[in-house]
Order: C-alpha cells, then sequence, then structure tokens
C-alpha cells in the first residue's frame, strides 16, 4: 500500500527570509490527514536567505536532524556546540530535557537550501546531545548508505527511536537499489532532488511517499537523484 504527498500539496510559510515546505502539519499549518507517519513527526524544507536564521530557541523532547542540500547552514547551541553543515553531512540534535539553540545562513551571499526532520524520541527527559557526521561520497554507481539509526556508526548519526534514515544515491541508467522492509514495518520516501521512480511510482523533488505493508523500497531513475528513506517501526 502506499500513498503519494506531492510536492505541491504541502503546507507553505513565506516570512521573507524563510520560505519552507511543511510535508506534515507544523506551526500555523494543520492538515490532520498529514500529522506525521508513524514516529516521523516533521519534514520541513527550508531555504533561509544570506544573512538569515532562526533567532535562539528551545525544543525538548525530541529528535531533531538536519541534512543540507545546498548552502552551508550555522548551528549554536547551549551546550557549547558551533558548526557549519554542508552538503555531504548530516546533523541530528537530540532535545531531551531541554535545549536552546539557533540556526543560521552561514553565508551573507547564497541561500541555503536543507531539510529538517523532527523524530519522536524513544522516551522523554534523555539528556541533550549533538552529533554531526561526514556521509560517504557519491560514485559512479547507485548506492544506499545508513546515515541514521538507533546504533549509530562511522557515518551514521545516532538516533535515539527504532528508526533506520538511509540515503539513495542514484546514478541513473543502472539497477537502482532496493531497501528490505521488514514484515510489519513501514517507510516513508523523501526525495530531494531529480526524478525516481519508487516501487512503481513516480516522485520529483519535494515528493513524499508512504509505504505500509511492502516488502521492500525499489528505486530506479534515468539521472542522477537523491532520496531519504525511513524505515519506521
Amino acid at each position: 500500500m502506499h500513498e503519494l504527498r506531492p510536492a505541491g500539496e504541502r503546507g507553505p510559510t513565506n516570512l521573507g527570509w524563510l520560505d519552507s515546505r511543511h510535508t506534515f502539519s507544523f506551526g500555523g499549518y494543520h492538515d490532520p490527514r498529514h500529522a506525521g507517519f508513524r514516529d516521523l513527526l516533521v519534514i520541513n524544507e527550508d531555504r533561509v536567505a544570506a544573512g538569515a536564521g532562526f533567532a535562539p530557541h528551545d525544543h525538548r523532547d525530541m529528535e531533531i536532524v538536519s541534512y543540507v542540500i545546498s548552502g552551508a547552514l550555522k548551528h549554536r547551541d547551549s551546550l557549547g556546540n558551533g558548526s557549519v553543515i554542508r552538503p555531504g553531512e548530516i546533523q541530528r540534535m537530540s532535545a531531551g530535557t531541554g535545549i536552546r539553540h539557533s540556526e543560521d545562513n552561514a553565508s551573507d551571499r547564497e541561500t541555503v537550501h536543507f531539510l529538517q526532520m523532527w523524530i519522536r524520541p524513544e522516551r522523554a527527559g534523555l539528556p541533550p546531545g549533538y552529533e554531526q557526521k561526514t556521509l560517504p561520497p557519491a560514485g559512479a554507481a547507485s548506492r544506499l548508505d545508513l546515515i541514521g539509526a538507533r546504533t549509530g556508526g562511522d557515518n551514521c548519526v545516532t538516533i535515539h527511536q527504532d528508526v533506520s534514515l538511509w540515503r539513495a544515491l542514484l546514478a541513473g541508467g543502472d539497477a537502482g537499489v532496493v531497501l528490505p522492509i521488514l514484515r510489519g514495518r513501514h517507510a516513508w520516501v523523501q526525495a530531494v532532488h531529480g526524478q525516481a521512480v519508487v516501487n512503481g511510482v513516480g516522485l520529483g523533488a519535494g515528493d513524499g511517499l508512504k509505504l505500509s505493508d511492502e516488502a521492500e523500497v525499489a528505486i530506479g531513475a534515468q539521472a542522477p537523484a537523491e532520496l531519504l528513506i525511513f524505515d519506521l517501526a
């Protein structure tokens, strides 16, 4: 069973310096038909203008994953962490018992374009934490990389929930990639860029696909494409 979430039907927020599209209900956008999927609660596609950003603000009891598509995102938090996240990297912030942070465009010349995803943690009251990892580079063939999981890893952030996050890089024109899904689990596929076919459904940049009662996620593309896949309990 699958359900397409077209990019053009997402909820918008435009503040001038911020152009955001919400896959699920978020902030002032509320849609009871799209209020998260399993433990995946938020997928926001944000574009922040040069020199602008989110002022310091608080979070609690959430796993927050940021994935930069283009440009550079500057992070500062109350734990003393400070970093810049660029394409080819992934960041996980555990809000836990409470964390305060800011996010700014690291450039005064170009827009930063990124995805931010919120996942319900396995329990409330976890210690707040921060992690940033460099992802494997693209190659000549299509590849599937685990970039977020409960166990963490060398190129994989730790997510405190029974969720695995995969990145699919499609070279285009080859056999593509296949991710098996265990019985009783679910998947959400988010297209980052390019055009791909997932379990027979065409996806373009910004589209999402909900999958339940499927044995696998099979992805192919005729040209380079990039997608994120959430394997969910």
